[in-house]
C-alpha cells in the first residue's frame, strides 16, 4: 500500500472511531431516532441521483437497509443516549464479527475455524470484564444493563447485514458484476429514514422533534453533517476503494484500529474515565478480535521472521 492509500485508510479509521464521540454529542441536543433519520435522509438524498444502483433485486436494499439503519443504529443510538459510554460502545460493537460468524454458520452453512472459536471465547472474556458492573450503581464507571444489551443487540445486526450483503454480493456476482458498496450504503439509506421518523414519533412529540430540528445548534449541525458525510459516505467510497486496489489481508486489519481511536477520542474529548477492569476488557476484546481474524497465520508468521537469518548472516 502506497503512503498516500495508508494515510486515506488510517484516516477512514479514525473518522468511524471519533464517530462514537460525535454520536455522544450529537445526542445531547438531538433525539436518538431523529439523529438517525436525520444521517440517512442526507446520506440518500441527493446521492441517489449521482450514483448507480446497485445491480441487485430491491429486497436486498430493503434488508440492508433495515438490518443497518433501522437495526444496528437505533440500537446503538438509543443506548448511547441512555448511558453507554461512547468508549466502550466503540469497542463491544466491534464483537459484530462474531455474530457474523454465527449466523454465517447457521445461514451459509459455513465452517468455523478453531482460531475463529478460540477468539471467540476471548473476546467473550472482554466483555465479561466489561459487563462486570453492568446494572450497578455502587461505581463510577458502572454501565445500565440495557445500553449495555442494546449495544449488543446493534452488533447482531451489524453482522446480520453482512450476511445479506454475503447474498447480495452472490446475486450480483450471477449477472457477471461486482457488489459496489457504495451503491448498497447510498440506496439502501432511502429505507431507514421512514421508519426512524416513525419511532422518533413514538419517543418524543411533534413539537419536540421539530423544535430540534429548528433549534438545532451548532453541535447537533456538525453532528450530522459528520455522520452522513464522514462516517458513511466518505468512510464507505475511501473504504471500498482501498478493498478493491488492494488485497483484503492489507486492508481489513487496519479496521481493528476504529476501537482504539473509538477509545482515544472518547477519552480526550468527552473525558470519559473508565475503571481498570473496563480498559482490561476492552484490551482482551481487541485480542480476541486479532486472533480470530489472524490467528494461525499471525504465529506463522511471527515465527517464520524468527527462524528467517537475515541478511548479514
Amino acid at each position: 500500500m502506497n503512503r498516500r492509500d495508508l494515510i486515506l485508510a488510517l484516516l477512514v479509521v479514525t473518522v468511524w472511531g471519533a464517530n462514537f464521540t460525535v454520536i455522544k454529542l450529537g445526542l445531547d441536543s438531538i433525539p436518538p431516532m431523529l439523529l438517525v433519520a436525520l444521517r440517512y435522509t442526507f446520506a440518500a438524498i441527493p446521492a441517489i441521483f449521482f450514483i448507480k444502483r446497485p445491480a441487485i433485486g430491491w429486497r436486498y436494499i430493503v434488508m440492508y437497509g433495515m438490518t443497518v439503519g433501522v437495526g444496528q443504529f437505533s440500537c446503538l443510538f438509543y443506548a448511547m443516549n441512555i448511558g453507554m459510554p461512547a468508549s466502550v460502545a466503540s469497542v463491544v460493537l466491534q464483537s459484530q464479527p462474531f455474530f457474523t460468524l454465527l449466523f454465517a454458520a447457521m445461514l451459509l452453512k459455513e465452517s468455523v475455524k478453531g482460531s475463529q472459536l478460540v477468539g471467540l471465547v476471548v473476546a467473550g472474556l472482554g466483555l465479561y470484564f466489561i459487563g462486570g458492573n453492568v446494572g450497578s450503581n455502587e461505581v463510577a464507571a458502572s454501565i445500565p444493563l440495557i445500553p449495555f444489551l442494546l449495544t449488543l443487540l446493534a452488533a447482531a445486526f451489524w453482522g446480520i447485514s453482512n450476511i445479506v450483503v454475503r447474498y447480495a454480493a452472490k446475486q450480483s456476482a450471477s449477472q457477471g458484476e461486482k457488489l459496489d458498496m457504495l451503491s448498497l450504503v447510498v440506496w439502501s439509506s432511502l429505507i431507514p429514514p421512514i421508519p426512524m421518523f416513525a419511532f422518533a414519533l413514538m419517543l418524543d412529540t411533534p413539537k419536540t422533534l421539530v423544535d430540534a430540528v429548528i433549534n438545532m445548534n451548532a453541535m447537533g449541525v456538525f453532528a450530522v453533517f459528520y455522520l452522513t458525510f464522514g462516517a458513511t459516505l466518505f468512510g464507505f467510497y475511501t473504504w471500498s476503494k482501498l478493498i478493491a486496489k488492494y488485497p483484503a489481508s492489507k486492508v481489513a486489519p487496519l479496521s481493528l484500529l476504529v476501537p482504539v481511536t473509538g477509545l482515544i477520542t472518547a477519552r480526550i474529548v468527552l473525558g470519559e474515565q473508565l475503571s481498570e477492569m473496563q480498559w482490561l476488557g476492552c484490551m482482551v476484546i481487541l485480542i480476541g478480535l486479532v486472533i480470530s481474524n489472524f490467528g494461525v497465520s499471525l504465529i506463522q508468521q511471527f515465527f517464520k521472521t524468527k527462524t528467517t537469518p537475515g541478511k548479514g548472516n
